[in-house]
């Protein structure tokens, strides 16, 4: 059974920065997509960042986020700095057991999801 464990998360001033992590765990996903998305508030769910052999970014993180991978650890990270409040949401892990990158902007492509952690952003 595929797990996806989200951490990190938290309340920080605008400006400061976190690292929310994602711990796979029943399947090695080394290589494979894997991705962060968000969802604010009366807003739906967007793309953030997502890595397999390259890295995409949502241009609202781009110069700010950096996801990466261990796969000694099989997990994914994503590094945010200079948050902003607009940054306020709930962050969700996702991954994908197949080594093509058509859908990796789309959320609806993606067959694995953590739970979620909160990341708040005080102005």
């Amino acid at each position: 059974q595929v797990q996806l464990v989200e951490s990190g998360g938290g309340l920080v001033q605008a400006g400061g920065s976190l690292r929310l992590s994602c711990a796979a765990s029943g399947r090695t996903f080394s290589n494979y997509p894997m991705a962060w998305f968000r969802q604010a508030p009366g807003k739906e769910r967007e793309f953030v960042a997502a890595i397999n052999w390259s890295t995409y970014y949502a241009d609202s993180v781009k110069g700010r986020f950096t996801i990466s991978r261990d796969n000694g650890k099989n997990t994914v990270y994503l590094q945010m700095n200079s948050l902003k409040s607009e940054d306020t949401a709930v962050y969700y892990c996702a991954g994908r057991l197949d080594r093509t990158s058509s859908g990796i902007y789309r959320d609806g492509w993606y067959d694995y999801w953590g739970q979620g952690t909160q990341v708040t952003v005080s102005s």
